[in-house]
């Protein structure tokens, strides 16, 4: 929709709802990945890891990544570590790398390289430091193999973006020496009550991811038996850390402390919501909202709030427009919205400042750092929308790309209300985990 000058109110607020299509968002085809399977052991070896690499070998070639397997601490030189994408560290035991093998792997992360521990790899080189950094936690001990729940903590990362929210299957449930929920995000953790031998205090991550010293990092606690590696869940779970890591799906691995959920979804949580306007959203078996028809506004009409940290994860299915309104008074009418909020658009195919992760029709996202850290329709996204006075900052997968001060008094961002939005009929968008910590309020 183009301006033909003068604008009556009503029309303005119909182009910041509605949207506009012009072109395509630019988007960059995968380059072709490698990895490397690293099974040495200097102490307890698992009989699985013949099959966790074979594993990995099927999953990298339905997945397009090419995948190499050795137990020669030789590899670990800088110039052959470059070859690889990340490197797996696959139920490794004991001190499996001398010094100058060592600082080769120190180099090949801060320069950007991918790691993924598997098991075993927890209880790996106990006396380098920069190891026990990048796996997150050192394993402790562990009590029979035996069912057990895991509990899915994000539901957007592509680890775990496909697993209820309880999973219930059979491993070797590591206990470990520390708990790594303040230096990691926590992707998963054991339900202390469904087994027994648990000795981490009801607070038992056994998956996680970090961006640790300019690389990436994936680690998960299962994988001890034969049998998970032909499990398929299982599989997607190693296959989602894998991807993360060599950078072929985009999540945001910051830790997360101190929310609490606006939904969970659960139909309880919906209690505090309304709809306003037409058109509505699902909720479906997985927990998951889904937008159809409208063009209304799913809000949250409990309370409003004045400076916080919003975090939700979102999915297209295909070109489709919705968005996130902040800073708006309570309404039954979505316009109250459209007129005195602010709209952080999820919308593919528009001119830059009404595209994904704009603040629709005032200011357009960093579109390089967009476009890197958009993963595509399809797949799960989060964005971190953080308010504090006038500022609002806006992160995609854990990547700043947005950072915009309001000017408007009508518009203020110090107190509102905030809504998800259903834009059309034609238009398919999905919501998972919308969660809330509020922040100190600043002055002037």
């Amino acid at each position: 929709m183009r301006s033909t000058g003068r604008l009556t109110t009503a029309v303005v607020g119909a182009a910041l709802l509605l949207g506009c299509v012009t072109g395509p968002a630019v988007s960059h085809p995968a380059e072709a990945k490698r990895v490397l399977v690293f099974s040495k052991t200097a102490g307890f070896r698992h009989d699985s890891i013949p099959e966790g690499i074979a594993a990995v070998k099927q999953l990298g070639e339905g997945a397009g990544f090419a995948v190499d397997a050795t137990e020669d601490a030789g590899a670990f030189t800088s110039a052959n570590l470059r070859r690889y994408d990340a490197v797996v560290f696959l139920s490794t035991t004991g001190d499996v790398l001398d010094a100058a093998q060592q600082s080769a792997f120190e180099g090949y992360i801060r320069h950007g390289g991918g790691y993924v521990g598997i098991h075993a790899a927890a209880d790996t080189e106990y006396d380098w430091a920069f190891y026990g950094g990048v796996a997150g936690a050192y394993f402790q001990n562990h009590p029979a193999i035996q069912p057990a729940t895991v509990d899915v903590e994000d539901r957007a990362h592509p680890a775990t973006s496909d697993l209820a929210r309880a999973w219930d299957r059979t491993d070797e449930w590591y206990n470990y020496r520390s708990n790594p929920r303040e230096r990691a995000h926590v992707l998963a953790s054991l339900d202390e009550s469904s087994y027994t031998g648990g000795t981490m205090h009801g607070d038992h991550p056994i998956a996680w991811c970090q961006n640790y010293q300019g690389g990436r990092a994936f680690y998960t606690g299962g994988g001890h038996t034969k049998e998970s590696y032909s499990e398929p869940a299982f599989r997607q779970h190693l296959l989602g850390g894998i991807r993360w890591a060599i950078g072929d799906a985009q999540a945001d691995c910051r830790p997360e402390n101190g929310y609490r959920p606006l939904f969970d979804g659960t139909a309880g949580s919906l209690s505090g919501w309304k709809q306003a306007g037409p058109g509505s959203f699902t909720l479906d078996a997985d927990g998951t909202l889904t937008s159809t028809g409208g063009m209304g506004l799913l809000w949250y009409a409990t309370s409003g709030f004045s400076a916080y940290s919003l975090k939700l994860d979102w999915k297209t299915a295909g070109d489709d427009n919705s968005g996130v309104f902040v800073g708006f008074p309570p309404s039954d009418d979505p316009w109250a919205a459209v007129n005195n909020g602010y709209e952080i658009q999820i919308d593919a195919t528009d001119v830059p400042d009404k595209t994904t992760g704009s603040v629709y029709g005032f200011q357009s996202a960093d579109l390089k750092k967009r476009d890197r850290a958009l993963n595509p329709p399809g797949e799960w996204n989060t964005y971190e929308i953080r308010v504090e006075g006038e500022r609002l900052r806006l992160w995609l997968n854990g990547v700043k790309i947005n950072d915009f001060t309001n000017t408007d008094p009508a518009r203020s961002l110090r107190d509102g209300h905030l809504g998800i939005q259903n834009h059309g009929s034609g238009d398919q968008v999905s919501f998972r985990d919308i969660r809330i910590k509020e922040l100190p309020v600043k002055g002037n």
